[in-house]
């Protein structure tokens, strides 16, 4: 799909005006190796429900739903990827950790109790 353009609402009387674009400003994907991932349980804000939460992930946004779309098939459950988070239905901090360091990301730390 091609992206939208933002049309800008404003007039610069000012010949020297620079316009500057934000949606170029995307960060490189990092190596495996070098991504710091944090794996949690979380039931904050969720009616008591539990998710595990993935954070910490340096990259497009198109590489973090990848990777949500493989920890998803794996565990075999429900999630979505937003706010550069990959979010679990369930509790699968274990099983997560073992698939994230088995794929490469060898920097994957499991967070809280």
């Amino acid at each position: 799909m091609a992206k939208k353009k933002k049309k800008l609402n404003f007039y610069s009387t000012d010949p020297d005006m620079e316009w500057f674009d934000d949606e170029d400003n995307e960060v490189d994907t990092l190596p495996s190796q070098q991504q710091k991932l944090r794996v949690m349980r979380d039931r904050k804000q969720r009616k008591g429900k539990e998710v595990t939460l993935v954070t910490g992930f340096v990259g497009t946004e198109e590489d973090l739903k990848d990777l949500g779309k493989t920890l998803k098939s794996k565990c075999g459950v429900g999630g979505s990827t937003k706010d550069n988070e990959i979010i679990l239905q369930g509790n699968w901090v274990e099983k997560v950790v073992d698939l994230l360091k088995n794929m490469g990301y060898s920097q994957t730390k499991r967070v809280g109790g």
